[in-house]
């Protein structure tokens, strides 16, 4: 029987993370044809099937899906070792947190003002994305998110419950022009939202940004649905119901794949953020 090599754990991971040969390569700076040895070595010595190999890619077998969580705790059990040999002092590594836009200038960054400072060897990586990444691919290690992950070995925790309302401009007239996102399955709550209020006779200003899209109302060129704390105070709050009566809210969930949470420096960062949400709640809410 082939003896198990610890350090073919990390190819198989990069090759289930990147789906072919040549990124696993890449990532890991190897050439393609070591990348396949040793993915076939570690099929050897487990005596199981990791992949089914395709001209597209490689796809895991349900047997290499069943051990990935496996594999990614060992690639974290071997990376805290590393951080605890070492002499320098503090939290150390890479933290990768994907957010919704709305967050990451008035929570995420002050919260981890402090944490930075105190933990120089401390790496984090913010991103925001109107679509959820894919926390099983290992896009991410800590999620903020407004839809409930349907499946998975993930850790989620409710923080607060963001509230939304129909806003205008400060002052005149209110605009008829509709502005919301564009078409987006991923963002179909708040285009439903936007469609409640509008009519076929609206036309629409699509923009991808919150940002942008309060500074459209803030120059009256339209209304749109926004969250309260981004828009109460400088613009005018039109509804904060639906036509219906409906209330538009969604929760704010702090999702952590579980082979994480024992991690020193996944769990700082997880900490602060999740402590400056849910401290300033009332705010997201706009109570």
């Amino acid at each position: 029987m082939v003896q198990f090599n610890w350090d073919d754990n990390r190819v198989f991971l990069a090759v289930a993370r990147e789906g072919t040969l040549s990124g696993a390569a890449a990532q890991l700076k190897s050439g393609v044809a070591t990348i396949a040895r040793r993915i076939e070595r570690m099929e050897n010595a487990l005596g199981v099937p990791l992949f089914l190999r395709h001209q597209s890619g490689y796809i895991l077998t349900d047997q290499g899906e069943a051990l990935l969580p496996r594999a990614e705790a060992v690639e974290l059990a071997v990376g805290d070792m590393r951080l605890q040999a070492s002499d320098d002092a503090g939290i150390r590594g890479q933290v990768r947190l994907a957010s919704v836009e709305s967050l990451v200038a008035g929570f995420i960054v002050p919260a981890l003002e402090p944490l930075l400072a105190q933990n120089p060897g401390l790496d984090v990586e913010i991103a925001f994305s109107t679509v959820a990444v894919n926390m099983h691919r290992h896009d991410a290690d800590l999620a903020l998110r407004m839809v409930r992950p349907e499946r998975g070995n993930l850790r989620v925790r409710q923080l607060a419950t963001m509230g939304f309302g129909l806003y205008g401009p400060k002052h005149g007239a209110e605009p008829l022009r509709i502005v919301t996102w564009p078409q987006s399955e991923s963002l179909a709550v708040p285009l439903g939202w936007s469609k409640a209020f509008a009519n076929e006779r609206n036309a629409r200003f699509a923009v991808n940004t919150l940002a942008g899209q309060v500074e459209a109302v803030r120059r009256g060129i339209g209304r749109a649905v926004l969250p309260h704390f981004l828009a109460q105070d400088d613009l005018r709050l039109l509804a904060d119901r639906l036509p219906d009566g409906g209330m538009m809210e969604r929760p704010i969930l702090l999702v952590t794949h579980s082979d994480l949470i024992a991690s020193q420096r996944v769990k700082s960062v997880a900490d602060v953020v999740s402590a400056e949400i849910t401290r300033r709640r009332g705010e997201l809410s706009g109570l």
